[in-house]
Parts: C-alpha cells; structure tokens; sequence
C-alpha cells in the first residue's frame, strides 16, 4: 500500500527531476528554511536572524513551518513544496529526525545543499547544524533544580517531544544528570505535551494531583514551561518551576518569582548561522560541521543582564 509519505516522497523526486533549472544557475543565490511551527515566540526569533543574515549576505530568504509542532506530514509537505524551486541550499528543523530521511536523500541527489538548525536528523546527509548542546544545556537545567530543591525529592519532567532531536536531547540530558549526580532526587514520571501549553497544563495538574510531595518540574521548552506554570497556579502549588526558551510569559513569570528560572538560547543567532553556514555552502566553502550557538542560563538575579537581555525574545 502506498502511504502518505511514500506520496510524499514520490512528489519530492518528481519535482527535483522536472522543470527547474539547477540552483546554481539562479540569478540570486536562495536559501529555504523549514522549521517546526509558528506556534511558539522563539520561531519568530529564529526568523528574524534568518531574514537579517539574508539581508546582509544579499539572499533571498523564505522560512515557513507548519502551524504547530505535531504536524510531520504538513513539514513534509512544505519540504517537498521548498525542494521543487530548486534553492540554493535548504535548512530543516526537523519535527521527525527520521521521516524526513528520503527527502533529504532526494534533495542530495538533486545537489541541493542539506543543512539543519534546532534540531539535527539521524542521518549525515545535513552537512551543518546549527543549534544549541541541548544535552548541555538540560543538564545546566538539571544542576539548577537540584539546586533549588536542596539536593533532595521527587521532580518530573514535561517535554515537547520524544520524535524530535531537541526532545530527545534536552529530556535525556536533564534526566542523565540528575540519575549521575543526585541519588537523593527521584524523577517520578516525564510525560509530553507536544509544546503545546494547554495539553501541558493538563498533565501538570494531573502530575501534582497524583505526587502531592513533589518539589519540582522541568518544562523542556516555551509550550511546556508555560503549561508547567499554568498547571501549578491552577493547583495551587509551591512547585519548582524551571523552564526552556524564553517568550513574554515566561519572562514575566521569572521576574516575579513564579518561575524559578530557565535555559534560554540564541535563537537569532541560530537563524543568522544557519543561512550564513548555507551560503557558504552553496559556494562551495567548507563550514564547521556542529556550529553551536550557545546556552544561557536566567532567573530573576540576571534576566536584565546585557548579556541575557540579548539573547531574550519576547
């Protein structure tokens, strides 16, 4: 039986095959970014280092995202729909690291240059990432609530995704750091909200309802964080609140003591590196293959730090 993404597939190749002129032969250089979703004020931030690294290297720019983070087959649509214009190089966000795979080989066999941002893919075809050590970054988070907790207690974990690069990375490195380094801390459930803040809400309170001595929760990105905060307002609980990412509300939140802190990243720096890894690319130059872009750990002592407040979005 054909599937959807075996449809998918199928449309990308014959796209790549037909119609277009190489990407080297473009008047204009272009670069496609494909990342995963709207949903979230950190997107916006990623776009507007993307547009400004455009904007200074003399590129067209095009960054689209499926409407929120659940959304594989529609990213995979927007992929085969950015393949078939033939771009220079094209720079994935990837929801699935694996669905993605065959398009990438196709976009590969095509010579269109792969590259990723936020997340990487199980695969080396990307020839960069540029993203944040979302392991090293997790386990910051983890020192910090080992920290506020005093070493001891049950904590548990909300995260955005168990398919996604920066899921995967930022629930293992939270949780490998409190199993190596913290015995006396017991991780009682991780349960995922898909980023969504509503959902994550829900199983917030369902978390705090069922573990009436927990002391903390870890919310791996914006969606979750704010779901974590909501869920123990709406219970009435004292609950450690650490988080990931930044946004108004969780900028708010931190400032007045309700969260406890959070790992922020450089997301206008991820857009910037990304399309300036990608021109380079294009060119023919050679780009580092792991391009960091930094971690930044803030609460209410530094959120107005020069070197915090510029890594902040809203």
């Amino acid at each position: 039986m054909f599937t959807r993404r075996g449809m998918i597939g199928a449309a990308t190749a014959l796209a790549l095959m037909t119609g277009a002129t190489g990407a080297m032969a473009q008047d204009k250089m272009s670069v496609a970014l494909i990342s995963k979703g709207f949903q979230h004020q950190f997107w916006q931030a990623v776009k507007q280092g993307a547009d400004k690294a455009g904007a200074d290297l003399g590129v067209d720019v095009t960054f689209e995202g499926p409407d929120n983070e659940t959304q594989v087959d529609k990213q995979m649509d927007m992929l085969a729909a950015a393949l078939a214009k033939k771009p220079s190089a094209i720079a994935l966000a990837a929801l699935d690291s694996q669905a993605v795979i065959p398009q990438l080989k196709q976009a590969q066999s095509a010579g269109i240059p792969v590259l990723a941002f936020d997340s990487g893919v199980d695969s080396d075809i990307p020839v960069a990432t540029a993203s944040t050590d979302n392991v090293a970054a997790a386990a910051m988070a983890a020192d910090k609530m080992a920290e506020l907790i005093g070493g001891s207690g049950q904590i548990a974990v909300v995260a955005h995704s168990q398919t996604s690069a920066t899921g995967i990375d930022r629930r293992d490195g939270f949780v490998n750091e409190i199993k190596e380094k913290y015995p006396e801390i017991q991780i009682v459930t991780i349960e995922y909200g898909d980023g969504d803040h509503l959902k994550s809400t829900e199983i917030t309170k369902a978390i705090l309802a069922a573990n009436p001595d927990i002391k903390g929760i870890f919310g791996t990105n914006e969606g979750s964080a704010i779901g974590v905060l909501n869920g123990a307002r709406e219970m009435n609980s004292k609950v450690v609140v650490v988080g990931f990412d930044s946004g108004k509300a969780q900028k708010d939140a931190i400032r007045s003591g309700a969260m406890a802190g959070a790992i922020t990243q450089n997301p206008v720096g991820i857009g910037y590196e990304t399309v300036k890894a990608a021109v380079a690319v294009a060119k023919g130059e050679t780009v580092a293959k792991n391009i960091d872009t930094g971690f930044f750990w803030y609460d209410k002592s530094n959120i107005d730090a020069p070197e915090i407040a510029a890594v902040l979005y809203d």
